[in-house]
């Protein structure tokens, strides 16, 4: 098993209903592809890269983590990523 874990979880805007906590990079790929509203620009397609990688094991978590943070902060879908 790929450990793809976020040492903090990341949470975003829910399309509807609560918002949505995410700790993992497959939970974070899955929102990039399916939940995402708006403009998929560069900062969307480096955070899908970085997850992508992440479950490959060829980057840490953390650095999908970081891509995550950055693209959901431009979209304004980032509730927080502290704890």
């Amino acid at each position: 098993m790929e450990n793809n874990r976020f040492e903090t979880p990341v949470t975003v805007k829910a399309a509807q209903g609560p918002d949505k906590s995410l700790n993992t990079a497959r939970e974070a790929t899955d929102y990039l592809l399916n939940s995402w509203p708006g403009k998929r620009g560069p900062k969307h397609r480096e955070a899908l890269q970085a997850c992508h990688d992440a479950l490959a094991g060829t980057k840490p978590a953390m650095t999908a983590r970081r891509a995550f943070v950055a693209a959901a902060r431009e979209a304004s879908v980032l509730v927080t990523d502290k704890v």
